[in-house]
C-alpha cells in the first residue's frame, strides 16, 4: 500500500506545477459531487408512491384538513411543499391550486438544479488543464534536449515526455469522475423534477374531481 502512494506522490511531483491546479479542480469536484448527492439522494428525496398512497384517500373522502396536515408531518421536500402548497389554495378554486404548484415548483426546481451543471465545467476544465500541462511540459523537455549530449538526448527526451504524461492522466481521471457524475446526477434531477410535475398533476386532477366533497377549512392557513 505504501508503494501505491508512493508511487502516486511520484507520479504527482513529475507532472509538474499544472498538476496543483488539476489538484484544486478535483477538489471543487468532489465538494460538488458530495453537496449535490447529499441533496439529491435524502434531504430533497421522498418515496414518491408511498407519499401519494398516503394522500390520495385523504383526497378522495374530501378531508382536506387531514390532508394539509399529513403533508406537514412529511419530510420537507420540494415534492411534498409543492403539493402542500395547492392543497392550501384548494378553497380559492382550480386555477389558484395550479398556480400555487406552479410558483412553488419555481420556488424548490433551483433546489434541486443548483450546482450540477458546475461538475461538466470542472470537467472540461480538468481534462484541458492536463493537456495545457502535457504541452508545457513538452516544451520544456525539447527546450532540455536541444543542447544536451546528442547520446543522451533519446533517453532524456523519452523520460520528460513519460513526466509529462502525468499531467494529462490526473486532468483525464479527474474530468472522467466530474463528467460521469455529471451525468448521474443530473439524470436523477431530471426524474425528481418529473415526478413533481406528474405529482402535481395527479393531485390536481383529484382535487376537481372531489372538489364537492371537500371538507373546506375555516380558515386557509399560509402557505410555508
Amino acid at each position: 500500500m505504501g508503494d501505491f502512494f508512493g508511487a502516486l506522490a511520484k507520479a504527482y511531483h513529475d507532472g509538474g506545477p499544472g498538476m496543483h491546479f488539476i489538484l484544486i479542480a478535483l477538489g471543487f469536484t468532489l465538494a460538488v459531487l458530495i453537496d449535490r448527492v447529499i441533496v439529491l439522494y435524502f434531504r430533497a428525496n421522498i418515496d414518491k408512491e408511498a407519499f401519494l398512497k398516503g394522500l390520495k384517500p385523504l383526497i378522495y373522502s374530501g378531508d382536506l384538513d387531514r390532508a394539509i396536515a399529513y403533508c406537514a408531518q412529511q419530510k420537507k421536500t420540494p415534492l411534498v411543499s409543492v403539493i402542500k402548497a395547492g392543497l392550501i389554495n384548494v378553497p380559492k378554486g382550480e386555477e389558484d391550486v395550479q398556480a400555487a404548484m406552479d410558483e412553488a415548483t419555481l420556488r424548490e426546481s433551483p433546489r434541486i438544479e443548483r450546482r450540477t451543471g458546475y461538475l461538466a465545467m470542472l470537467g472540461n476544465v480538468a481534462t484541458l488543464l492536463g493537456l495545457l500541462g502535457t504541452i508545457l511540459g513538452l516544451i520544456h523537455a525539447f527546450g532540455a534536449v536541444a543542447n544536451a549530449n546528442p547520446a543522451d538526448k533519446a533517453s532524456i527526451l523519452a523520460s520528460s515526455i513519460s513526466e509529462a504524461m502525468n499531467c494529462t492522466a490526473f486532468g483525464l481521471f479527474t474530468g472522467i469522475i466530474a463528467l460521469v457524475m455529471y451525468s448521474v446526477l443530473q439524470g436523477r434531477t431530471q426524474t425528481m423534477v418529473d415526478d413533481i410535475s406528474e405529482s402535481s398533476v395527479s393531485v390536481l386532477n383529484l382535487v376537481v374531481s372531489n372538489r364537492d366533497k371537500m371538507k373546506m377549512p375555516a380558515t386557509v392557513p399560509a402557505a410555508e
